[in-house]
């Protein structure tokens, strides 16, 4: 399996440059050269089958056999035995619960395994890294959590100051590990992630640090995310059977993965994207135009984003796989702060995707419902999807809900929405007693820069 950047101007490479390189050398992002097909076998068990969906992505770079250890190793962490449980809520809408894993966000499903294959490609190589990423909230904490105590990986991670829940920033500032640094930024997600962006597009510092990343921008993070789509199908008996899923959407890699899936084989009706106020995915779907707006804090931080990375990855697809253009559309957004698709890719983009919003009044009565209803207490971002769905249901149509985090995490927003306050699982019981190492720096790249090189070992 060969990747290609997005923009079209780097070179080819396999998995294990495209998994430690993270963002092309062209500024794209990669992406495989051909898209395989879905195994027929269904196996029981999670692991088999995220195993059998993954292999051809890491063909030719990793044994079969190692990459199959490697992915039950990264499951056994999960609380939950069939890892990313199915819930029915009503006859036709279904809850994955994505929020087993050690930091209780869904993206433990693919950081899990990303930790390990950094470990097994950077042993293999006798090699290291230092791997800088942005959170609006979860990958933080998931990646620290993958990386911490790693000889091999030095990890630095930008957040928006005051811009995530208590627990979301605790769950980054509260380890210990000396190879693991949590920095709030003055500014924004966007703030955060085009820092991030800069520091790839350093050349210098970025071979002197030897940077990598491991949020969604990395290939491996979106082929961590792509079984779950085919477990809900496979759980539902509809691995034949066109299935709608909804997913609360930021940055635009969960639901990319599902895309993913659809292109391998999956049987998709449609994706339904859920945006909370910062709904710049939700107007683009309407109107086939992306104008950025003011990034608003709300209820689910984790999706106060207005330039979503991944939306790239997609975006050349519309522009038939034309690098350069892509490239331009995107260099013309950042410039003017909006761009237009063709009527003719407008018309691709909603054969596949539709788009609701959710203020954070609506999220609250969401949650609220939930509650009265089914007794079940559900987190901000999973309302939001909850109530998209329910929004843009068909008659008929069988709707999978992705629930992308425990409601621990949020315990204010369910508490104000159910007056009951969730408590945190055991293992981060005294999180809120354990002394906080944190670093608040300006929106600055090179005081940024200087922090990432005095922090590496």
């Amino acid at each position: 399996m060969r990747y290609a950047s997005s923009r079209g101007l780097a070179d080819e490479i396999d998995f294990s440059d495209a998994l430690l390189g993270g963002l092309a050398t062209d500024g794209g992002l990669y992406l495989p050269t051909n898209w395989p097909s879905l195994p027929l076998a269904e196996p029981d068990s999670y692991p088999e089958l995220a195993a059998a969906v993954m292999q051809p992505f890491v063909d030719g770079v990793i044994d079969a056999s190692d990459f199959a250890v490697m992915v039950a190793d990264a499951y056994a962490t999960f609380s939950a035995p069939d890892v990313c449980p199915l819930v029915q809520l009503d006859e036709n809408h279904h809850l994955l619960e994505l929020f087993h894993g050690p930091t209780l966000a869904f993206k433990d499903v693919a950081l899990q395994l990303v930790g390990r294959l950094f470990e097994h490609e950077l042993r293999r190589r006798d090699d290291r890294v230092t791997i800088v990423g942005a959170t609006s909230g979860d990958t933080g904490s998931a990646a620290m959590e993958a990386m911490r105590g790693s000889e091999r990986v030095d990890i630095v991670i930008l957040f928006p100051a005051g811009r995530t829940s208590e627990v979301q920033r605790r769950q980054m500032t509260t380890l210990t590990d000396p190879n693991v640094h949590a920095v709030a930024v003055d500014g924004t997600f966007d703030d955060c992630q085009d820092l991030v962006k800069a520091m790839f597009a350093d050349e210098p510092f970025r071979q002197r640090c030897r940077l990598s990343a491991v949020n969604s921008i990395n290939w491996a993070r979106v082929m961590g995310q792509i079984v779950y789509y085919v477990w809900a199908a496979q759980k539902l008996g509809r691995r034949n059977t066109p299935t709608t899923y909804c997913v609360p959407t930021g940055n635009f890699g969960n639901v990319f993965a599902g895309h993913v899936a659809h292109r391998m084989g999956l049987p998709v009706d449609r994706f339904i994207v859920a945006s909370n106020t910062n709904d710049i995915l939700t107007r683009l779907i309407d109107s086939g135009e992306m104008v950025a707006d003011g990034v608003v804090p709300t209820l689910s931080p984790s999706m106060d984003i207005q330039i979503s990375s991944n939306l790239e990855r997609l975006l050349v697809e519309l522009l038939d796989g034309n690098g350069p253009a892509t490239a331009e559309l995107l260099a013309g957004f950042r410039e003017r702060g909006r761009a237009a698709l063709t009527p003719q890719q407008h018309e691709r983009l909603v054969a596949e995707f539709a788009g609701a919003r959710l203020d954070d009044a609506e999220t609250l009565a969401v949650m609220s419902g939930i509650y009265e209803r089914h007794g079940l207490l559900i987190d901000p971002h999973t309302a939001v999807g909850i109530g998209a769905a329910e929004r843009l249901c068909r008659p008929d149509e069988m709707i999978v809900t992705l629930s992308t985090a425990h409601p621990a995490k949020f315990p204010d927003a369910v508490e104000q929405a159910t007056g009951v306050r969730h408590e945190l699982p055991a293992h981060l019981a005294g999180i809120f007693e354990r002394e906080e190492r944190v670093e608040s720096l300006p929106n600055n790249l090179a005081v940024i820069e200087d922090y990432v090189d005095a922090a590496r070992r």
